[in-house]
């Protein structure tokens, strides 16, 4: 059942793991074609804003030379010989005149004969008169946009400062006078609500539904420019996106699903493998020292359990041992740690009965009817008594409470030693603790590395010892690593620890040669007295 669940959701996560990438590549190009149509729209509609207030500005400047010049005589020859040069002058203008009523009487292209002009459409808070589309008999086809002021006047092509974005013909584009709700330029199908969007802000992108428009507004004259790219623009620029980012997508997709049916597999494979490692003998243990922190003198040593598999690849605790729990294994990992604690140590705890060796033992152990029995074997064949062998167990293995007083009671009873492990790490109040029956408590590296660091947690060392002094248990720290920590700790009444400040683990042969080095001084001394 466990298997098959494992399974499926790998199953659904490997799908996942395709289809997101590839929903992401899909949004990815939606998002940037999107972005890409509202640059384009804004980018049109600043190249008409600049173009439409350009032609303003070549306007201004050559009607306030007529006036000043020849605002007396306008038609003279050298009012009309200024005109031509305005006229030539300017990138914008096509021409320049002076007009009475409704007609330009004179101008820098004509032969003396007037232009009608019609009436004007609307007059600018400028004193502007603006006609939207004049039409001359010389060129019947087009229409212009003539501005007078004072009546001198300038004649630009109507389409001139819209002139832009050739390349894109279904561009609609506009130049509208914020007085008046008509364009004065316009090209292809434009709301003049849109200049309506605008409100009090410089430039607006938006879509209307059919189109992305972009609204900029003059900085110089009042007057806004407008630019609507087709939605279909937005698609196409997608598409072309996704045909570049799907493939992709599908590639990391694909390739984040066989790295997660990978590890799946790797999962579903490992409790066999922690199987056939203990039927191959693959497990053998490493030992630890546990100082006695006032005298430096070794004490004990806690079994650390390795594995190593026969392609020579070392596999740690923190990935088989929780394996081992999931699936049953746990109890049978715990009686080999025990054959090999028996095989390691011999009958060197014969005769010392202050040594002693802590081994981990899981919940499952607990619930074991022969527990007890096995402890009592593995002792027999030592020569060592029940104070040699300290059980070791984490918070979370005593969260049951009826077991875990029980366990704790048969074993204190039986003379074994109890330590609580990777203390500050679970859940365990001081009134819980007070129910037990316990020997030890093991205070977590986590807690140990944040001394002196300055770290919220380096105060919460300083409570457990607290808390471990109250309940009259005597205290080993895990993870030393430096003197300022040791001697932190036993200023503070700390009694053992363990780390790498006083050795890494190793084989028990190197234990027995530790202490038979340290206890041959003293055999001397011995004899010698």
């Amino acid at each position: 059942m466990r298997k098959s669940v494992v399974v499926l959701l790998t199953l659904l996560i490997a799908c996942t793991a395709v289809g997101v990438p590839i929903w992401l590549a899909i949004a990815q190009s939606q998002r940037q074609g999107l972005d890409a149509a509202e640059s384009q729209a804004l980018g049109y509609a600043r190249d008409v804003v600049f173009r439409s207030d350009d032609t303003g500005r070549q306007i201004e400047a050559g009607i306030a030379r007529l006036k000043a010049q020849h605002g007396h005589a306008p038609c003279t020859a050298q009012s009309i010989d200024l005109m031509r040069q305005i006229d030539l002058s300017s990138s914008y203008i096509q021409a320049v005149g002076y007009v009475e009523g409704e007609d330009m009487v004179c101008s820098s292209i004509s032969d003396g004969t007037p232009f009608a002009l019609g009436p004007v459409d609307f007059q600018s808070d400028q004193n502007f008169k603006i006609r939207r589309s004049v039409r001359f008999p010389f060129t019947p086809e087009q229409a212009f946009v003539v501005v007078e002021s004072e009546h001198f006047a300038a004649i630009i092509h109507k389409d001139l400062p819209i002139d832009t974005a050739n390349s894109e013909p279904d561009v609609s584009l506009a130049v509208f006078s914020l007085l008046d709700p008509r364009p004065a330029s316009t090209r292809g199908p434009v709301d003049p609500n849109w200049v309506l969007r605008l409100g009090d802000e410089r430039e607006v992108v938006f879509s209307d539904g059919s189109y992305i428009v972009a609204v900029v507004r003059s900085a110089q004259f009042h007057t806004a420019a407008v630019a609507a790219v087709p939605l279909h623009y937005v698609r196409d620029r997608s598409q072309h996106v996704a045909n570049l980012l799907v493939p992709i997508g599908l590639v990391a997709g694909v390739a984040l699903a066989l790295a997660i049916s990978y590890l799946a597999s790797q999962q579903l494979a490992l409790p066999a493998a922690v199987k056939a490692a203990l039927r191959r003998g693959e497990l053998f243990l490493e030992y630890q020292p546990i100082i006695d922190l006032r005298s430096g003198r070794w004490i004990g040593v806690e079994a650390l359990v390795r594995w190593r598999r026969s392609t020579g690849e070392l596999v740690y605790p923190d990935l088989f041992i929780p394996i081992a729990e999931q699936h049953g294994l746990i109890v049978k990992l715990t009686r080999r740690v025990l054959e090999l604690v028996r095989s390691d140590v011999g009958d060197f705890l014969e005769n010392r009965p202050d040594f002693h060796v802590g081994i981990n033992v899981a919940p499952a152990d607990f619930h074991a009817g022969d527990f007890l029995d096995c402890l009592a074997g593995c002792l027999r064949q030592m020569r060592a008594a029940p104070g040699n062998l300290i059980l070791e167990v984490t918070e979370r293995g005593l969260l049951d409470p009826v077991v875990a007083r029980k366990t704790t009671g048969a074993l204190r009873a039986s003379g074994f030693a109890v330590a609580i492990d990777d203390f500050g790490t679970g859940y365990s109040s001081l009134s819980y603790l007070e129910s037990l029956e316990l020997d030890y408590l093991k205070i977590d590296r986590s807690f140990i590395e944040a001394i002196g660091t300055g770290a919220p947690t380096s105060q919460v060392v300083q409570h457990i010892i607290a808390m471990a002094r109250d309940l009259k248990l005597c205290m080993i720290a895990e993870g030393v690593e430096s003197q300022e920590q040791a001697d932190f700790l036993r200023a503070r009444g700390v009694q053992y620890a363990q780390g790498w400040l006083f050795g890494k683990s190793m084989p028990f042969a190197e234990v027995r040669e530790h202490l038979r080095r340290m206890e041959a001084p003293a055999a001397v001394a011995a004899g010698a007295g």
